[in-house]
């Protein structure tokens, strides 16, 4: 079994004063200031994580370009892989948030708009740089395409664009298979529904699309301790677990994570 990856994220937006912060919220909502971005990349660089993922959160919504500076100062902190999204919109954007330090580049608003991009930033930079993420809701009718059981009842998960602010009537799942064929290297799910509540992740939405690709799948939203970690590797099948609250806040530290993965034969890099 591959070795599954602790990968913490940062939420990064532009303070009153025009300068990059992260922020941490529930439900993509009510964002409250959590520190400085670069000390940050320092520290979990320093504390043992696998990878590393910097969000620009609004720049997508604001229709902005992402803050490629402040990439480049995080870039020059962290010796792991690092994948940034947020306002990546076309092949130049990728290019340059690549050329700013980024390993992989998180693409999510501007691939549903025109899955092309999808072909032409893994044809020009590799698949392994290009990571498609959904930001997905649980819609309880009968306009999906697949469906899971969430507590008794039938639903489907609707990608959203814009920070979660939009919905698009497009299938989670359906797309990821889309996704992948047009070559994307790795799927980021975020559940909107998870998000900041430290009840776990969506385990019935990260099984859905796990099930329905080969491509590498990092879960993210909703951990709130290792053994939210235990269950989405073990039975959703996630290749990586993603987590924000519980190491920002000190609950966790990403070596308490991984001791109690290994202590329960979940392979990770120690």
């Amino acid at each position: 079994m591959l070795t599954k990856r602790i990968i913490p994220c940062i939420d990064v937006d532009l303070d009153e004063d025009g300068n990059p912060a992260v922020y941490t919220g529930v439900n993509f909502e009510d964002l409250k200031y959590t520190g400085d971005p670069v000390e940050m990349a320092k520290q979990y660089n320093e504390a043992g994580a696998d990878e590393f993922v910097f969000l620009d959160i609004t720049a997508s919504a604001d229709g902005r370009e992402t803050m490629l500076d402040t990439v480049s100062r995080v870039a020059d902190e962290v010796f792991i892989p690092l994948t940034v999204g947020g306002g990546i919109r076309t092949k130049d954007d990728i290019k340059e948030t690549l050329r700013a330090g980024a390993d992989k580049v998180s693409i999510n608003t501007a691939a549903l708009q025109r899955p092309e991009l999808v072909e032409e930033g893994a044809k020009a930079f590799g698949n392994q740089c290009i990571v498609i993420s959904v930001d997905a809701r649980r819609r309880y009718d009968e306009e999906g395409e697949f469906y899971a059981d969430v507590d008794g009842e039938s639903c489907w998960f609707e990608c959203t664009i814009k920070g979660g602010r939009e919905g698009t009537g497009i299938d989670v799942v359906e797309w990821a298979r889309e996704a992948e064929s047009r070559g994307a290297g790795e799927l980021f799910v975020n559940s909107i529904d998870a998000d900041g509540t430290k009840d776990g992740y969506d385990i019935p939405l990260t099984k859905a699309v796990c099930d329905n690709v080969s491509t590498p799948v990092i879960a993210s939203s909703g951990c709130g301790g290792p053994e939210d970690m235990y269950e989405v590797f073990t039975e959703a099948g996630a290749d990586a677990g993603l987590a924000a609250s519980i190491f920002h806040f000190d609950e966790y530290s990403i070596q308490d994570v991984k001791s109690y993965l290994d202590e329960r034969d979940v392979p990770v890099r120690l």
